[in-house]
């Protein structure tokens, strides 16, 4: 089931499954990407033991892999949905992040930008309470 689900997931880039599914497929999914990331013909054998699409795991190879290449980890994302009519069996979507890693210094720098402002408006806050008394 979980090598299904993981191929699913690697040709769709996003799928909807129960919340337990998308639980227990992370982990999985997670260490069948760090392994395509390496690229070499030991870990696609490996990989290819549980994706057993040739096309997926070729796309896994030389489309996804190269995605991930500067991320260490997280390459899933969970999303709780509402629960299923039916059953009422709680839902999530499980996809990959494919966004690029924000660098080390843009964060940095948002995280000067927000100490700044915060101290400026601490520094308006206490001439506003000098002028008024």
């Amino acid at each position: 089931m979980l090598a299904n689900l993981a191929t699913q997931l690697f040709a769709y880039e996003s799928i909807v499954t129960t919340e337990t599914r998308a639980k227990v497929l992370r982990p999985y999914a997670e260490k069948l990407i760090t392994k395509a990331k390496r690229g070499d013909l030991h870990a696609r054998r490996t990989v290819a033991r549980k994706i057993t699409d040739a096309q997926v795991l070729k796309n896994l190879f030389d489309n996804l892999a190269p995605q991930f290449e500067g991320r260490n980890g997280g390459y899933t994302r969970i999303v709780k949905l509402p629960n299923r009519k039916g059953d009422n069996a709680p839902m999530a979507q499980i996809s990959l992040v494919l966004e690029p890693v924000a660098s080390k210094s843009i964060v940095d720098d948002a995280v000067a930008t927000a100490t700044k402002a915060a101290k400026a408006a601490v520094a308006e806050d206490k001439a506003e309470e000098t002028t008024e008394a």
